[in-house]
């Protein structure tokens, strides 16, 4: 990397004084290599504490440059003795205020103190500090960067042609996927088990370059992990006590895909062209859908569209005329006020993973923005369900219309969305029409899939050959079972798609009814279904142990909340029947601690405790 630097007009290449550098140039280890190849010979090198504790501060976050600014002094230090001048650490500690602070300048201004103070050149990296400084009657030198001649990262060699990702921990042999999306093989590509030095030697280069380059990001920084976008290269590097060793991930497209380059029939072409304004790219990971995503992205610029990116990391290989925003150096609502003034035609919302994601995209969407997300999924109704819950369901298909499933960097289905209001498909009843999510093959137009509400559940049904449920009738088993369950021991029985049979205890069946039907009437409405009540009789009253069951012994007790009947622990994990006075009651079966616990407020349960305390014959049969 090739560097030039800015001077005040008294400056001269060689012998210095007194230097006073700040937090940029130590970080960039600028210094210590201007000493060495003899542009800088300074007598004495002042080190304000503020720059020590800024750098102390950003080691205790974890952050890589903390360490490399630490380094550098210690560097100094060594190179003080072969070069003859003398370290002198001057000024306070600063608190946590001017700490915390930094950024708006605060350290920037004590450094330039100190070299005012002393009349010593101030030595920075940043353009900000030299033009006050300058203002301020100070001698500066300010280095600057060309962007050019970057040396290869040492990550660079665990990478070829085929190499997808590198895959980089202490105390073991380097892997990498080599291969395309979905067909790849996990390979080792070290000869030698790699140390935590050589780690550490790496993220450290890491962090440099993407201070330095003008291609480089530092995305995230945290205590434990990092992640950083540099040209082609997404790497995540994470360091105990975040993880239990020193691991660092790197990942690169391995081709370079166009729009034309996908099978894409004439009918998807013209939805995307002209319709589809609210489209999901889903699947699993490394199968291809940020590629897609990045293919369609040049499609829609190629036509003359404004096209802009939200991005974490920034890893989409885009051309300049595409924007590419990053949503962890900004906050959701920066980003829906940048996007909504500058007006795009389509923005892509590139690995939408939390709430906030998905509700950022979903505003966007409904202020008129044409959205693309990618999203994670292992089929394509997987993309639409992270919506449910997360938005109102009639407003689903307003933000999404269609579905794009990526496999093995291929199309591999394509789904249309959309709303209608019908008889969802397996009921009959033309009042039970609702809003349904109707979700489709876009080149069939099968219908794969209903989206409704069905009692208080948001429910996802697939849809078979001829429209009927099997899945429906299961989970409308259990809301009914559910609804009825106030009424002690029901079963029910699916007579039609529409209609259910449902055994109940017999001295309940005139509460089940209700006067007039006024009861059964109601649960119809609410449940969508035609339902006939018949006694719980017979083996379904006894279950499966029918009229060979016995009677055991058991202790009850009725306390505050409950009446508990405790057994014999051989019986734990049998149904027991409850009898009184010969009459069947319910069948229950008996918990892990030999207990059956029946609560006291509901009918079954008055009734039980109204027998013990009459001392009525109450049985348990097993």
């Amino acid at each position: 990397m090739a560097e030039k630097h800015m001077i005040n007009k008294d400056y001269k290449p060689g012998k210095q004084g007194k230097i006073v550098p700040d937090t940029s140039v130590i970080i960039e280890g600028l210094v210590s290599r201007k000493i060495e190849s003899g542009d800088l010979k300074p007598e004495e090198i002042l080190i304000h504490e503020a720059v020590l504790g800024e750098l102390e501060h950003q080691a205790n976050m974890g952050r890589e440059t903390g360490y490399i600014g630490i380094e550098e002094i210690k560097k100094l230090r060594d190179l003080s003795k072969k070069h003859k001048f003398r370290i002198i650490h001057k000024g306070e500690k600063p608190d946590e205020f001017e700490i915390r602070y930094a950024k708006s300048g605060m350290i920037d201004s004590i450094i330039r103190g100190l070299a005012y103070d002393e009349k010593a050149t101030l030595i920075t990296a940043d353009k900000v500090q030299s033009l006050v400084a300058e203002a301020k009657g100070i001698d500066v030198i300010l280095f600057k960067f060309e962007k050019k001649d970057q040396k290869p990262l040492m990550i660079e060699k665990y990478f070829d042609e085929t190499t997808m990702s590198a895959h980089i921990r202490e105390n073991i042999h380097v892997f990498a996927k080599k291969g395309r999306p979905g067909q790849w093989d996990f390979v080792k590509v070290s000869d030698n088990i790699i140390e935590k030095d050589e780690i550490v030697d790496m993220a450290k280069e890491i962090v440099e370059q993407a201070e330095m380059r003008k291609d480089g990001f530092i995305e995230i920084e945290r205590k434990g992990s990092t992640i950083v976008q540099l040209g082609t290269y997404r790497i995540v590097f994470t360091k105990p006590p975040f993880s239990d060793g020193w691991e660092i991930t790197a990942v690169r497209p391995v081709k370079i895909l166009k729009f034309e380059d996908y099978k894409i029939t004439d009918k998807l072409k013209k939805r995307i062209s002209e319709q589809a304004e609210g489209i999901l790219i889903a699947g699993a990971p490394g199968h291809g859908k940020s590629t897609f995503a990045q293919a369609l992205a040049e499609y829609y610029a190629g036509q003359n569209k404004i096209v802009k990116t939200v991005e974490a990391p920034r890893d989409l290989q885009l051309s300049d005329n595409i924007t590419q925003y990053s949503i962890t150096h900004g906050s959701p609502q920066e980003i829906h006020d940048i996007l909504l003034l500058s007006r795009p035609d389509y923005t892509i919302f590139d690995e939408m993973r939390n709430t906030d994601d998905f509700m950022l995209f979903s505003d966007l969407r409904l202020s008129g923005v044409g959205m693309i997300g990618v999203v994670h999924g292992t089929n394509p109704v997987d993309a639409l369900q992270r919506f449910i819950g997360r938005i109102e369901l009639g407003v689903i298909p307003q933000v999404v219309d269609t579905v794009i499933f990526i496999k093995n960097g291929k199309i591999e289905k394509v789904l249309g969305v959309k709303m209608m209001v019908k008889v969802p498909a397996g009921m009959t009843e033309a009042d039970l029409a609702r809003p349904v999510v109707t979700v489709c093959d876009f080149e069939t137009g099968k219908l794969e899939f209903e989206v409704y509400s069905y009692g208080e559940e948001t429910v996802v049904v697939p849809v078979q050959a001829g429209g009927e449920f099997n899945p429906a009738q299961k989970l409308a088993s259990k809301e009914v079972k559910s609804a009825f369950s106030r009424f002690g021991n029901v079963e029910v029985q699916f007579l039609s798609n529409n209609k259910c049979a449902v055994y109940v205890p017999p001295h309940t069946i005139a509460e089940v009814i209700g006067k007039g039907g006024k009861n059964i009437e109601e649960m119809e409405r609410h449940l969508g279904l035609s339902i006939d009540i018949q006694p719980l009789a017979g083996e379904r009253q006894h279950g499966q142990g029918g009229k060979d069951k016995r009677a055991i012994e058991f202790h009850s007790e009725i306390g505050k909340n409950n009446i508990i009947f405790l057994v014999d622990y051989r019986y734990i994990g049998k149904d027991a029947d409850i009898v009184i006075n010969k009459d069947y009651l319910m069948t229950t079966k008996i918990g892990k601690k030999g207990r059956i616990k029946i609560r006291k407020d509901n009918k079954i349960g008055k009734v039980i405790g109204d027998a013990l305390d009459s001392g009525e014959g109450v049985e348990l049969r097993v």
